[in-house]
């Protein structure tokens, strides 16, 4: 009886993320993203209610459908169907929010590395070469224009400044792309929250964010990685872009580490909640300002333990 019942919710559950797929292909581009987000869930649910094994075989039965008509869509399935099976496998094996987060953010992260190695070696797709060939496009084409309003040379100049930086990116890959994978996690994770809640009554969730607070060896990571760039500056090697990246990656973490504390400040000291709403949207408007202070207020917070001193003083 039970394995009948596994083997149906695995066939409405492959039979729904077809489905979702499909939307994909028939939806404008810009509402693809949207629905990008969903693919995971229904991994998520089978392998929360029968584990990483059941789910392994969903994905399976699921890669194979789409290979026998469209291959590429067969990445996408990695992608979705791998962090799928960490979260749901991490949620079957009762752990809490956050190391689910930490076993999402490692299988997404290992499925986009994945396909990202499978696009170069199997389909001869170079993707640092198409992102440098996207900006100099679209650089090129934001010259013309200029050139056809009568730009000066202060935006011509300050064109060329950016076009310089834009030229770096592709060396900021590895991050990017463990960035992404820890944002898709989260919203994979959240969505699956919500429908699980809804289905089965549960009562998963994360905890405020007031509460989110790294690991000491985050900031190590931070300051040894930030030597090392300077170290390996003039040789731009494997070591120096292994550093650039940790740097940025422990970077972005510290930025939230420092977002959190405002938000633990302004719930310990019973300040306007519109505090942390500012400090976002300023820092969204100042990037170059406010993001290098918040980031400042996390290494602070992490290596001080601030919020531990304002709740003895409270």
């Amino acid at each position: 009886m039970n394995d009948t019942r596994k083997i149906t919710e695995g066939a409405l559950m492959t039979g729904t993320y077809l489905l979702l797929l499909l939307i994909i292909l028939f939806t404008p581009p810009f509402l693809g993203p949207l629905f990008l987000v969903i693919l995971p869930v229904p991994y998520v649910f089978y392998s929360y209610r029968h584990g990483w094994k059941s789910g392994l075989l969903m994905l399976a039965v699921a890669v194979i459908i789409p290979l026998l008509f469209a291959p590429v869509l067969s990445l996408f399935t990695l992608i979705s169907g791998i962090g799928g099976l960490f979260i749901g496998g991490a949620m079957f094996n009762k752990r809490n929010s956050y190391e689910t987060l930490a076993m999402g953010s490692i299988g997404f992260i290992f499925s986009l590395v994945s396909v990202f190695v499978i696009s170069q070696v199997l389909l001869g797709i170079n993707w640092s070469e198409e992102i440098r060939l996207t900006f100099d496009d679209a650089f090129d084409t934001a010259q013309s224009m200029m050139n056809a309003f009568g730009g000066g040379a202060g935006p011509e100049e300050e064109l060329t400044a950016l076009q310089e930086q834009m030229a770096s990116l592709p060396d900021y890959l590895p991050s990017v792309l463990a960035m992404v994978g820890i944002v898709y996690a989260f919203i994979a994770q959240w969505l699956s929250y919500k429908v699980i809640n809804r289905v089965e009554g549960k009562k998963f969730h994360f905890p405020h964010f007031r509460h989110f607070n790294l690991p000491i060896s985050v900031l190590w990571y931070y300051f040894f990685a930030l030597i090392f760039t300077f170290v390996f500056a003039e040789s731009n090697n494997i070591w120096y872009l292994a550093a650039i990246n940790v740097f940025t990656l422990a970077g972005a973490f510290l930025v939230l580490q420092g977002f959190a504390f405002i938000f633990y400040y302004t719930h310990v000291k019973d300040k306007s909640k519109a505090l942390p709403i500012l400090a976002i949207v300023g820092s969204i408007l100042f990037p170059t300002i406010l993001l290098y202070l918040v980031r400042i207020l996390g290494i602070i917070d992490l290596g001080f333990s601030l919020r531990d001193r304002l709740q003895t003083k409270k």
